[in-house]
């Protein structure tokens, strides 16, 4: 089957979204020649607390930040508008209904393999293609054997991203150089407002 002209679904914290999220989207874009790639902040994450306290709303706008001027990117709010814990399973059925040329969930190998642990995870196997994106240490082999049998599975043909927002993150609050490591509408917004422990500036400095 091919997924030419559907919506890349790509959900996540994105706290904060940096360049290896968006190198991710590029090449899901470009490899299956999908419609458009729709970014989804999660509002409440199931099984863990968002890191540094960081609310939806603001990560929602770093997202928006960060693709602005994109073509082929948008972002939703539909998991920050729905009360309680978001489900990926709730959103992904959520989505198909709103996009009738169907839709493929964009995933990280390291989160995907996780998948016992996800609510509803024998329905979601079933519910859409994945997009899987490679990451380090992840030995893609595991997602030949069950329960990754019953799904559909694209792998995207890239050398893994090492990146992740927690040493994002770690950087900010150490104060190392983050420079190069997300957009630079990104870092403006979180040194705006003392994002994750670094020092608060004005729009003016």
């Amino acid at each position: 089957m091919s997924l030419a002209g559907r919506t890349g679904l790509f959900g996540g914290t994105f706290n904060p979204i940096h360049v290896g999220h968006l190198r991710v989207a590029e090449e899901a874009l470009r490899q299956f020649n999908l419609r458009q790639v729709l970014f989804i902040p999660t509002g409440q994450p199931p099984h863990r607390e968002v890191a540094d306290g960081v609310p939806g709303e603001l990560r929602y706008e770093m997202v928006r930040l960060a693709i602005a001027g994109r073509p082929g990117f948008a972002v939703s709010r539909a998991e920050l508008e729905r009360p309680g814990p978001a489900y990926t399973v709730d959103t992904i059925a959520l989505l198909k209904g709103e996009h009738p040329e169907g839709v493929a969930y964009i995933v990280g190998a390291d989160i995907f393999a996780q998948i016992e642990i996800w609510h509803d995870w024998p329905r979601l196997l079933t519910l859409c293609p994945f997009i899987v994106a490679p990451r380090p240490g992840v030995d893609l082999a595991r997602f030949r054997e069950p329960p990754f049998d019953r799904a559909e599975l694209y792998f995207l043909d890239m050398a893994p991203i090492a990146l992740s927002s927690s040493e994002v993150r770690r950087r900010y609050r150490l104060g190392l150089p983050t420079a190069g490591l997300v957009p630079e509408a990104v870092d403006r917004f979180i040194r705006e407002r003392g994002l994750y422990g670094v020092r608060r500036t004005s729009p003016l400095e």
